[in-house]
């Protein structure tokens, strides 16, 4: 289940990293386009975060029905969420899109960066409610135990962005003039509108539950919304986090905001290949938990902290054999590679740490506990993450500081975790 968990979970990030590849090496103001994709990316992502965690609730409800044999009680609710969560999105466009130059004002951008991120975000928003249909409908296979599907989708859909990428942003000679950070925002949505079409085939294709909503609704629906509320509150705490780092990031100057763009994409990268056996960890737990197998519970959560201390030492040894050229992918401008190169290895070493925090979050994602992930992510956004990254301001560390704050963040989430399902389902195994 990892593996394809793993493949799939990456798409987004990928699709992130490719914009800032080819966005970083166009001919024309290649820092400010860098730049104003890192500060529409990092908002983006925000939205998708907060919006998309109908995918944890969805795949906790399926799989504890799945474990208890009881599947047909909740084949209704994934139709209800997806109409619920895309409704908002449009909301959500409206309210935004009217404003989006005031949006980056508060991120620091300015100038050309601001004109850039304005231009880059009004074409790339309308891809939103397709990422949030594709997400929910991979949260419906993950809660079914299915990770093959959402995989095809996923490959499929990062090649076609690629590929358009590539196209729209260079051009093609003779038929096409480049269209630079246009170009990339235009073959981002069309991307996110194939794996949409895609994840309703496969849905309706390989699967009994419907896409149409029928109502009144399911009776866990209201388990569903205080999950959400739950990791609303969560996701808008880790988007602090992030909100922050961008903000000080951009308020260093042109060079470090472009610089972060690239650190913090890889990150991202580094953080979704991790996720994939978190997302087996989420998928496993909710059916061991439905099933009250409190044993193999247990055993799956050690094998998976293994797997991922395995996981995140191994990227951090690719990250440093490809060091220099990992940089030079993504721009040639020697201000912004100094910049890059000197907080990379903050990045590579937070990986091992990045493994558990992020297993724990599956696994929590899968038992249903979603009040416990947010008092976490509270108290290790306001009590650690922030102070850290002032302190570390005052002391003129820039993009250390940033990335050093970060560290102690991933380990404020992840200790707490692992003492809280120690202590919880190991009583229960010796009971058993």
């Amino acid at each position: 289940m990892a593996i394809p968990a793993l493949i799939s979970g990456i798409s987004e990030p990928i699709l992130s990293i490719t914009d800032t590849a080819i966005v970083g090496n166009v001919d024309v103001n290649p820092v400010e386009s860098l730049a104003a994709v890192g500060i529409v990316g990092t908002f983006l992502s925000m939205l998708i975060w907060v919006l998309g965690q109908t995918r944890s609730a969805i795949s906790a409800i399926v799989s504890q029905y799945l474990g208890g044999n009881n599947l047909d009680a909740v084949k209704n609710l994934p139709a209800q969420a997806i109409f619920i969560i895309t409704s908002l999105s449009t909301f959500i466009i409206a309210a935004t899109y009217p404003f989006a130059s005031a949006i980056f004002k508060l991120y620091n951008a300015s100038n050309l960066i601001l004109d850039y991120s304005v231009l880059y975000y009004k074409i790339r928003v309308f891809g939103f409610p397709f990422t949030l249909f594709t997400i929910a409908v991979f949260g419906t296979f993950r809660g079914l135990q299915n990770t093959y599907h959402p995989m095809l989708i996923a490959i499929i859909g990062a090649l076609a962005n690629i590929i358009l990428d590539v196209i729209l942003v260079y051009g093609t000679s003779g038929y096409l003039e480049p269209m630079n950070i246009e170009g990339a925002a235009y073959a981002s949505v069309i991307a996110q509108v194939l794996m949409a079409l895609l994840s309703a085939y496969y849905l309706l294709k390989k699967t009994s539950i419907p896409l149409l909503p029928k109502f009144p609704f399911n009776r866990e629906i209201e388990r569903f919304l205080i999950m959400i509320l739950n990791l609303f509150i969560r996701t808008l705490a880790l988007n602090i986090t992030l909100y922050f780092a961008t903000r000080f990031a951009t308020g260093y100057g042109k060079n470090y905001i472009a610089a972060y763009t690239i650190a913090i994409n890889l990150w991202f990268l580094g953080a979704f290949m991790i996720d994939g056996y978190a997302g087996a960890g989420n998928i496993m737990s909710g059916k061991l938990f439905g099933a009250k197998n409190y044993k193999d519970l247990v055993a799956l959560n050690i094998k998976l902290i293994k797997i991922g201390l395995v996981v995140g030492v191994i990227l951090a040894i690719v990250g440093f054999i490809i060091y220099k050229p990992i940089g030079l992918l993504f721009t040639k401008e020697p201000e912004v590679l100094e910049r890059f190169y000197d907080v990379f290895w903050i990045v590579l070493i937070m990986q091992p740490i990045c493994s558990i925090a992020f297993i724990f979050d599956g696994i929590f994602k899968g038992l249903g506990k979603m009040k416990t992930l947010r008092n976490v992510l509270l108290a290790s956004t306001f009590l650690v993450f922030l102070p850290i990254l002032h302190g570390l301001d005052y002391l003129s560390l820039e993009l250390k500081g940033i990335f050093i704050a970060l560290t102690f963040w991933m380990i404020a989430r992840a200790l707490p975790l692992l003492i809280i399902f120690r202590k919880q389902f190991i009583p229960l195994v010796k009971n058993n």
